[in-house]
């Protein structure tokens, strides 16, 4: 009786043995890839699964996007710069049967593609490009990347430039450069400035030659804000000066106008001046 329990007991447990080794769970985010000593038999979809132990290996891979960093890469550019440059790219699985047969290590592989086409393609653009056209040379690394890693069953999402270090004496270059970029932005809208400055000045003087009134209000405003300090020396501009003058002329004409008329008569010291000539005549025939 003994021995029949130890026998049971011994099967009880090798049979658990075994459905351990048999069952396989494939999770929502996964597919299992069947060999079956050896050949392959076929995917399997996710839940639970059933294999002969011994016999049957299931492989799961996750069909999740993966974030894989690129490694900093130094780079010559076309136009002979050194920079380091870093790189992420996103990929995912698509072709569960390739990613396992048709390479042993699918993310191995690709960081190592991924770094040899980030220095490919960026060394075929310029400084200037590398920094200011990034959107390009991200699709033109993830177009490259595509069609190497199609044959593994692997699809690039997305890869992004993530990082570019420059030399010091670059960022010196490129700091000096951006300041005489500024500094002749500024001059043209200075100079932009003036000159709608001036227009405006030639309408203002345009409108005051057809009204002169209107210089005078302008003076008398100027006089204004001048005198709001006590302690302020006032200048008359010039144009002012001459308006006065002309002014002081205009009311002596109008003075001139308005007093009555002188009467001539002939003064004592005029009667010599007006007989000189007859007198000088009358002497002539004497002679």
């Amino acid at each position: 009786m003994g021995a029949l329990i130890f026998v049971l007991v011994v099967v009880v447990v090798l049979v658990l043995i075994g459905l351990a080794m048999a069952i396989r769970v494939v999770k929502q985010f996964e597919k299992g890839v069947l060999f079956r000593f050896g050949r392959l038999v076929g995917e399997r979809a996710p839940g639970l699964r059933f294999i002969i132990p011994f016999a049957d290996v299931l492989h799961r891979v996750s069909l999740r996007i993966v974030t894989m960093p690129i490694q900093s890469q130094g780079i010559i550019t076309r136009d002979n710069v050194s920079v380091d440059v870093s790189a992420v790219a996103y990929f995912r699985i698509v072709d569960a049967v390739k990613s396992v047969i048709a390479i042993e290590n699918v993310y191995s592989a690709i960081d190592q593609i991924a770094q040899t086409t980030l220095r490919k393609v960026v060394g075929q653009h310029t400084l200037d490009e590398t920094l200011s056209e990034t959107d390009r040379i991200n699709l033109g690394i993830r177009e490259i990347l595509d069609v190497t890693t199609a044959e593994w069953g692997v699809e690039v999402t997305l890869v992004e430039l993530k990082d570019i270090q420059l030399p010091e004496s670059m960022k010196r270059a490129m700091a000096r450069q951006a300041e005489a970029e500024r500094e002749k932005r500024a001059k043209i809208i200075g100079a932009e400035g003036e000159s709608l400055a001036a227009a405006a000045l030639g309408d203002a003087s345009d409108t005051m030659m057809a009204h002169p009134l209107a210089l005078q209000l302008r003076n008398l405003q100027s006089l204004v804000e001048i005198g709001v300090d006590k302690n302020t020396t006032v200048v008359f501009p010039a144009p002012l000066m001459s308006t006065i003058g002309e002014l002081g002329a205009f009311l002596a004409r109008e003075v001139a106008a308005a007093a009555p008329p002188a009467t001539s008569t002939p003064s004592a010291t005029e009667q010599p001046a007006q007989d000189t000539p007859a007198d000088e005549g009358s002497d002539a025939p004497q002679k």
